[in-house]
């Protein structure tokens, strides 16, 4: 069990309870400060105007909402932005979401009941996750119509995913053995005013595309064995002197990955020994195209984005991002704007062009294995068959182009594309949703060519039938991948195939093989 509240939650522990489905608990300090910030709030807000207790929202926020009508304002405002469109979340994501928005609450700056982290973290144990909505939120005043589903599920209204079926709130509760919330003062705007919705998102992106660097890394080493490049360009020696750790790190794994093949060469043994160069012309290139030569300075930028990612939308994570705060130690409620989330958008456009450099280099370097003009080695498009009646990897290479050039599209940056709604009082957003919803997609996209790649790569090991000459760890790769897509001749049906292989890539870390 897993505890929230009163430490930082680690992305670590993020992947724990989202991806394995680990049961958490509330530190009992931590409940302690939610129940005296929601007290402070109920003794401070008595004869003051503050914006959400006793005042409209947004522009409307000049309207004065008298007493009797305040806990109404708060499902009014649940219900009137519970307006999301397009496809509805993966209760995956529902579930990503969820967590962030505990993890705010448990801050202690929200005012909220004590009720409602204990009820969110019930639902998460039990897998009741509200259905969210796509479309909707522009990520300034928070993710406003995505948190406005998750608040409608957590009243006891809309749809919520039980245990992977999509039903009736109303139903769920009753299966889960849980009652709504019912409101005291400002949880609804507390649920729906932050960046809970894009950091969910954003984390599970940068979970998966840690995974993704590492396959990359992996596929790219084994694509340099197979077409017996020369050792010296993922030396330590030359990538020490450019002084990126991503860079670095690259060339580790890549050393780590190949150490013991036999199939890289070294430059010192072939072309630094006069005995090897009595030739005016060279079959071999004496340097190698740069999709197999510059892998670690493609991948190393790359990296760094990752972490860089990692660290910010982490601290997004962990920070207060409701409007107002309550500040207890401060006896005061200050209003602004933590709720905007531009650090998430700006994170997301960041790793999305950096994910789509990664799925760029993978088609090239697919592309390389393809055409027989290009390595001299392999047969067009690594077909093991004959040549003219049948076609190897010639059609799935459409799918590898088609869906890099979609990647390259989408990685126009969210982050600058602001349009002011909401009567201009939103005149500059952040679309983080928007963005974190396209990361994912381009995510989703690289898997896809990798996979390509793989498969490709598993051909050309068996055309060279160079199985006994591979390293250790590009051998037991093999092994796996092949479990996965046996090795053909005759031509068949490949979307399954790729499908699964996908899949597999996406459910296993390199480390585990």
């Amino acid at each position: 069990m897993i505890q929230i509240g009163g430490k930082q939650l680690s992305l670590r522990d993020f992947e724990e309870i989202l991806l394995h489905k680990k049961q958490i608990s509330i530190d009992p300090q931590a409940l302690e400060k939610v129940q005296s910030s929601f007290e402070f709030l109920k003794q401070f807000s008595d004869h003051k105007l503050i914006y959400g207790i006793n005042t409209g929202f947004g522009p409307m926020a000049q309207y004065k909402i008298s007493s009797e009508n305040t806990l109404q304002l708060q499902y009014n405002l649940i219900r009137s932005h519970s307006s999301g469109g397009g496809a509805v979340l993966n209760p995956l994501l529902g579930r990503a979401v969820m967590i962030t928005r505990l993890n705010n609450f448990l801050q202690g700056y929200s005012g909220v009941v004590p009720d409602l982290p204990i009820l969110l973290a019930d639902m998460i144990n039990a897998d009741l996750i509200p259905c969210i909505y796509e479309h909707g939120g522009v990520g300034a005043s928070g993710d406003l119509v995505q948190l406005a589903h998750l608040a409608l599920g957590v009243i006891g209204e809309g749809e919520v995913w039980y245990q992977g079926q999509l039903m009736p709130a109303a139903q769920g509760f009753e299966l889960a053995g849980l009652k709504p919330l019912q409101i005291h003062i400002r949880e609804g705007l507390a649920l729906i005013n932050g960046t809970s919705g894009m950091t969910g998102v954003g984390l599970l992106n940068i979970i998966r595309a840690h995974r993704l660097v590492e396959w990359a890394i992996a596929l790219s080493a084994l694509t340099n064995e197979l077409m017996e490049v020369y050792d010296d360009h993922f030396s330590y020696e030359l990538n020490i002197v450019k002084h990126h750790k991503g860079q670095n790190y690259v060339a580790e794994v890549f050393r780590n990955i190949l150490k013991d093949s036999k199939m890289i060469r070294s430059r010192s043994e072939h072309l630094y020994n006069p005995e090897n160069i009595q030739h005016d012309v060279f079959e071999d290139k004496v340097q190698e195209y740069y999709s197999l030569r510059c892998v670690t300075q493609v991948l190393g930028p790359v990296y760094d984005t990752l972490l860089h990612a990692e660290e910010t939308v982490v601290n997004e994570l962990n920070s207060v991002n409701d409007n107002p705060v309550v500040d207890v130690a401060n006896h005061n409620i200050f209003h602004g704007g933590n709720f905007h989330g531009d650090y998430v958008s700006f994170e997301m456009d960041k790793l999305k062009i950096a994910i789509t450099k990664l799925t760029m280099l993978s088609e090239r370097q697919l592309n390389y294995l393809l055409n027989s003009k290009l390595n001299q080695k392999f047969p067009p498009f690594v077909n093991l068959g004959v040549l003219g009646f049948n076609f190897g990897m010639q059609g799935i290479q459409f799918t590898a182009t088609s869906t890099t050039a979609e990647s390259q599209t989408l990685s126009y940056p969210m982050y600058v594309h602001s349009i002011p709604n909401n009567n201009d009082n939103q005149d500059i957003v952040s679309m983080g949703f928007n963005a974190a919803q396209l990361t994912k997609k381009v995510i989703d996209n690289a898997y896809e060519v990798l996979a390509i790649q793989a498969m490709t790569l598993l051909q050309g090991v068996d055309y060279l039938n160079c199985q006994d000459l591979m390293s250790s760890k590009t051998r037991a790769l093999y092994n796996s991948l092949r479990n996965i897509f046996p090795k053909f001749i005759e031509d068949s049906p490949m979307y399954k195939s790729l499908a699964k292989m996908r899949s597999w890539l996406e459910a296993n870390a390199v480390s585990q093989i």
